[in-house]
């Protein structure tokens, strides 16, 4: 199985997660539904990772994959009086992970990071393990934890 920056920062931490390979697909219009119906899980509770600026400084928002970030609700979440989604290239340059695998977890540079407050509340939630085609299952307060997270309220 594949490893990942962000496998070695949780097993490093003790966190017990599953591991859910699938058929990534380049072409997906929507890459968090795609793995979601891949793996037959809720969209609701399979989560993708946005990297953004909130005023001008890198953050990352977590939520679930059927939804859509609310600008105005990351940039409360962070403190912030602004915030816009990063441009993919510096998402990769500042994570150390591609676009459709980008993860919380073992980044190469900690950055503030939500995790939407309502998928908080799921005994098991899957994101991103930091290689395209490969999500993990992790109870949220563990995904809180590990990456350093504040539940917030994200999505429009």
């Amino acid at each position: 199985m594949a490893s990942t920056p962000g496998l070695k920062a949780l097993e490093t931490l003790g966190v017990q997660v599953t591991l859910h390979p699938y058929d990534y697909d380049p072409n997906a219009d929507a890459v968090g539904l795609a793995a979601a119906a891949a793996l037959g899980l809720d969209p609701g509770r399979t989560l993708k990772c946005l990297m953004v600026e909130v005023d001008g400084k890198p953050a990352c928002c977590v939520i679930p994959s059927d939804r859509q970030l609310s600008m105005k609700k990351v940039a409360a979440a962070f403190g912030a009086k602004s915030a816009a989604m990063m441009p993919p290239a510096k998402a990769e340059r500042q994570t150390g992970y591609k676009v459709g695998g980008i993860s919380p977890f073992g980044q190469k540079k900690r950055v503030p990071t939500a995790i939407e407050a309502s998928a908080c509340g799921f005994d098991r939630i899957w994101i991103n393990a930091g290689a395209r085609g490969l999500l993990l299952g992790i109870a949220p307060a563990d995904a809180l934890r590990a990456s350093g997270a504040t539940a917030q309220p994200l999505i429009a």
